[in-house]
């Protein structure tokens, strides 16, 4: 990839910012940072101003008030596709996403359209959960991947490299998830749209600061969304499929084929092109 953004929403992540900017930039040097804040009332977004001002490549965007995971994303994605990036990075503040594996998804990056650091491929793996949340991740995980017949591993996953191009395309309907479900949103969306998906193995550290932005409401928003999207038996994303480039992901990844409905399409295609 020529160029990168790494994207990384913060609430309340002044003791985490500092060293995750500096292990992003040490595992990928040339890589820009965005971090966007949603007025953090710990004053996080003054630790980012200033790191901003000493760093090179490294920028902010302000945000008047918390909205959510996703609208914080979506922001950071318009800024860094409006700039011309190549590839768009989702990482937490908090410090459970390792960055230290950046490297190998941009590699895989390089050969599918959106990647995924999955706990839930061989190789990957949770720490310092507690078991009840590890089976609550695994059983949500298998719960999307049957109610939405999605053939990804670690759809929940927030650790993520999109392709800039892929993500025009993903991007073109309304996203209205903004909280737990947002993940499973654009991945289906991604698979939806005929784009090539590659899980890459991760080792996934819950955060040892700061509290988790995970509530009730968050969860029963994943829930109901993605019930939703099951009974309708659809995409989110209210635009027709569309062709991206297709090509074989890395063998450290998981690759996923283009979904049988993108593959019924085009055989009616060629019927009524032979009439």
């Amino acid at each position: 990839m020529k160029t990168v953004l790494v994207i990384t929403p913060t609430y309340d992540e002044r003791d985490t910012l500092p060293g995750i900017v500096g292990r992003i930039r040490a595992a990928v040097p040339a890589a820009h940072i965005l971090v966007v804040d949603d007025n953090s009332p710990d004053g996080t977004g003054l630790i980012a101003d200033r790191l901003a001002a000493e760093l090179d490549g490294v920028h902010v965007l302000h945000r008047q008030r918390k909205e959510g995971l996703g609208a914080a994303y979506l922001a950071g994605f318009r800024w860094g596709l409006d700039r011309g990036f190549d590839a768009l990075v989702e990482i937490d503040a908090d410090g459970s996403h390792p960055p230290e594996r950046l490297p190998a998804l941009l590699d895989a990056a390089e050969r599918a359209d959106l990647v995924i650091g999955s706990r839930w491929v061989a190789g990957g793996r949770v720490a310092n959960w507690p078991r009840r949340r590890e089976l609550l991740s695994r059983l949500a995980n298998r719960y999307v991947r049957l109610a939405l017949r999605l053939p990804v591993a670690d759809a929940t996953g927030g650790f993520r490299v999109y392709r800039a191009a892929a993500l025009e395309q993903i991007l073109l309907g309304s996203v209205e998830s903004r909280g737990y479900c947002f993940q499973v949103d654009l991945t289906l969306r991604a698979v939806r749209h005929g784009c090539t998906v590659a899980e890459v193995p991760i080792t996934f550290v819950d955060r040892t600061s700061g509290a988790s932005k995970m509530s009730a409401g968050v969860l029963f928003e994943a829930l109901w969304r993605v019930t939703m999207w099951a009974l309708r038996t659809g995409t989110p994303d209210t635009h027709a499929p569309t062709r991206s480039a297709r090509r074989a992901a890395p063998a450290a990844a998981r690759r996923w084929p283009r979904p049988a409905v993108a593959r019924a399409a085009r055989r009616r295609r060629s019927v009524s092109a032979g009439r």
